[in-house]
């Protein structure tokens, strides 16, 4: 059974689409399950100003999409990158057991994206 805002982010999920001005690009799959997350942010001054996905997953998968960008808005890299699996399911007021491993996409999708930030910023 999913929660409220599970089943409130499934069906309205926010900011779904590309970003082309992104400055950070992160993407994670589950080669069990097929689903696969690609988080962008836009960062100014070290603070995620905006950020989007584009997922192919389950009904739980897109719900921590829509989840995990809303939460980073306005948060600074250092604060977003503190960001767990745990952290997103509670937010979603928790996920089924053998749903857990969409937040594990979710968290380590963002991840990647402030890590290609900050490789772009270093060259």
């Amino acid at each position: 059974m999913y929660s409220e805002k599970v089943m409130d982010h499934f069906t309205n999920p926010r900011n779904v689409g590309e970003m082309p001005e992104a400055n950070g690009i992160g993407v994670e799959g589950n080669p069990v399950c097929g689903d696969v997350m690609k988080i962008y942010i836009k960062v100014n001054e070290d603070k995620i100003v905006d950020a989007k996905f584009q997922t192919f997953g389950c009904g739980a998968a897109i719900a921590v999409s829509s989840m995990v960008t809303e939460m980073v808005k306005g948060m600074t890299l250092d604060e977003a990158s503190k960001i767990t699996k745990a952290s997103l399911a509670e937010a979603l007021d928790g996920l089924p057991p053998q749903k857990m491993h969409c937040s594990n996409l979710g968290a380590d999708a963002l991840h990647k994206a402030i890590a290609d930030y900050k490789n772009k910023q270093q060259k």
